[in-house]
This record gives C-alpha cells, structure tokens and sequence, in this order.
C-alpha cells in the first residue's frame, strides 16, 4: 500500500482524562499512557507539530464535585491541577521514548512546568516539540474542551482531533444502542442543534469561528491516530 501523506501539518489533540492516561477510568494508567505517547511518536516522526490538551476526569471532576454542593469555581479551579498532573505524566512517557516535550500551565507553577506564553509554544512547535497545554484557560466556568478549542485557534492549529473511546459521533451511544449509527460527517449547526455530546457548545462555536474542523476518532486503536491523519480508518469530521 503507498504511503498516504497527511492532510495536516499542525494539529491539536484533545484527550479526556479517562481515554488519555486513566485506562479503566480512574487514576493513571502506564499502559494506557505509553500506548497514547507511542502514537502521538508516531505523528511527530512524520514531521506533524502537535499539541495535546488532556482532560482531568480520571482523577477530578470539578463539575461533580459542584453538583454535590461544593463552590463551582474552587471546584473548577481543583479540575484544572488534575490536568496538570496528567499533562506531566504524558509528558514523562513522551520522553521516555525520545519525544521532546514542554508543558505549559495556564495557571503558572514554574516549579514544574512553563507558564502559557503563546509565542513559546509556537517557537517549541516549529522545533519539532510536543507542546501539552494544561490548566484549561485558567479560568474556572471553562472546560478543557473549551481550553482545547482556544488553544487550537491561538497555535493556528489546522484540525482538533479529539481522541475518545469509540470512533466518531454516533446518533446514540453505540455502547448502549446496538442500532446507533456513525456519522462520517457533521457540520457545527449540526452538533449544536442536535445537541451532539462532542465537545460544549463554547467549543464548537469557536471552532466555527475559526474554521477549524473537528474531527473525532478511536485513540485506543494503536496506529489509528496516523492512518485518520492519512484519511484513512474510520472518524467523523465536524467542519
């Protein structure tokens, strides 16, 4: 089979906490976090600048906790340290492997990490680094969907991809309903009037603005990351 060239230089991948590094949804998993590391290698030695933005879910959920009675912003402000310890869990797993990796927090702890400065990440990319951005927008009331999308138009990034557990938007939950069907594409108005669970609404809309697609697939497949970057397997694209 020829080698197919991928459809994108720079790109932004969003992962949830529990797909990313949690494995069966809880903590951090290693096998689950080298299987993800081995394929955003895989991207780079393809010459790809990529972008990571993680979730926190697999170890806090600010908006949970919000529920129960706790104050929205000290709780959000909880979810975003969450993001921090798995982007520094990724990033170690990325260099374990000889992938040169910075994290930049929009919340600055310079103990561990850079703080968020937008022409750093852009001179790190053009250096071949994997640049992981953590903390959300530093702001609580914003989920990292919302921080993915910003960080995605701010990097001039070509695609979000968003890496789940299934591969692409289903008009149900295909774990539950034998009989949902996968889109192969959507458009923005599309997941938002049909209140599709892809990404929040503040998300979509600024990647509509931006006119940057969306495109979601299986991370948990190995090697699927490249071949959806090479239009090949299976995704839905949101454009």
């Amino acid at each position: 089979m020829p080698d197919a060239q991928p459809r994108y230089k720079r790109i932004l991948l969003k992962l949830s906490g529990e797909a990313g590094v949690g494995g069966d949804g809880f903590g951090i998993d290693p096998v689950t976090l080298a299987a993800v590391a081995d394929e955003i290698a895989q991207v780079t030695r393809e010459g790809i600048q990529v972008c990571v933005v993680v979730g926190g879910g697999n170890i806090f959920r600010g908006a949970a906790l919000a529920e129960a009675g706790m104050e929205r912003a000290s709780a959000d402000y909880m979810g975003m340290l969450a993001t921090v310890m798995n982007a520094l869990a990724l990033q170690a797993a990325l260099e374990k492997i000889g992938v040169f990796t910075r994290v930049q927090s929009a919340i600055p702890m310079d103990a561990v990490c850079e703080p968020y400065i937008r022409r750093r990440a852009l001179r790190h990319l053009e250096k071949g680094r994997v640049v992981i951005f953590a903390a959300g927008v530093g702001a609580p009331f914003f989920t990292t969907d919302s921080g993915a999308a910003l960080r995605a138009a701010e990097m001039g990034c070509e695609a979000l991809f968003k890496g789940t557990s299934v591969d692409g938007v289903y008009t149900a939950d295909p774990k539950k309903d034998p009989d949902a069907k996968r889109y192969e594409t959507l458009s923005y108005h599309e997941v938002l009037s049909q209140n599709l669970k892809v990404m929040d609404a503040s998300a979509v809309s600024l990647m509509r603005e931006n006119h940057i697609p969306i495109v979601v697939f299986n991370i948990r497949e190995r090697g699927n990351l490249l071949k959806v970057l090479q239009g090949e397997g299976v995704f839905t694209t949101i454009a």
